[in-house]
């Protein structure tokens, strides 16, 4: 007897956690099935992927450093984006076409599947050609430097210039708030990181909530921008 009650509860957990896994894994499911959130299906993700991976890589890993990785990154923060991208909030004359024929379980799926990824490392930064009157080991002291600068403003940001802490938002390691749908930063491209703050700077980017990014960005100098984007792409 004992042991068919243990077959039964073994039995009813397995049952349980199929209709949850039922539920997380397809698209079709109603947003309130079990009390969980639609999280998206991941396969149908890849299919809907497949035009964004000239792009951002085959796994949200783009081989160009000016188009951002997507592996690893929060679905709601890809979602928000890519809302964003269709409704103008956001503006790219490319982004905003790939986005506008989307549907709401489009975006679901395809932010699930680049959520599912994992993020490649990056190579230490390279200095720009036009500082040629350095030797190469000497052009490593300097990246490093550039990158423990760029440490110091991550963690501690900068009370003269009023330019706030990177952590209190991304995380000791740049892994982001997904509740807060704040991205993970570890391991993007620095071009990439740079353009972004290039254009929160300038206001060409304005679509974070009260335009808090605006307000940091402008108070960085351009040299303190490429040493934080430099410090982040080395994060893992």
């Amino acid at each position: 007897m004992k042991k068919k009650l243990q077959v039964l509860s073994i039995s009813l957990a397995l049952a349980s956690v199929t209709s949850i896994l039922h539920a997380e894994g397809n698209a079709s499911a109603p947003a309130n099935a079990h009390s969980l959130p639609h999280v998206g299906n991941i396969i149908a993700g890849k299919q809907k992927s497949e035009s964004c991976t000239s792009c951002h890589g085959d796994s949200g890993n783009s081989m160009v450093a000016t188009f951002p990785k997507l592996a690893q990154q929060h679905s709601s923060y890809l979602a928000k984006q890519l809302h964003a991208f269709k409704d103008g909030s956001r503006t790219d004359a490319m982004m905003s076409a790939m986005a506008l024929p989307l549907t709401d379980e489009d975006i679901i799926d395809i932010s699930a599947y680049y959520a599912a990824q994992k993020i490649s490392e990056n190579a230490l930064p390279v200095l720009d050609d036009d500082d040629d009157n350095e030797k190469p080991t000497d052009k490593k002291a300097t990246i490093q430097t550039i990158i423990a600068q760029g440490s110091n403003l991550y963690r501690n940001g900068d009370l003269k210039s009023e330019v706030s802490a990177c952590i209190a938002c991304h995380g000791p390691f740049g892994e982001g708030n997904k509740p807060a749908s704040f991205p993970a930063l570890k391991s993007q491209h620095a071009d990439y990181l740079i353009k972004a703050l290039t254009d929160f700077k300038s206001g060409a980017r304005s679509n974070n909530p009260e335009n808090v990014m605006h307000m940091i960005a402008k108070k960085m100098t351009d040299e303190e921008i490429k040493a934080v984007s430099y410090r982040i792409s080395m994060m893992k």
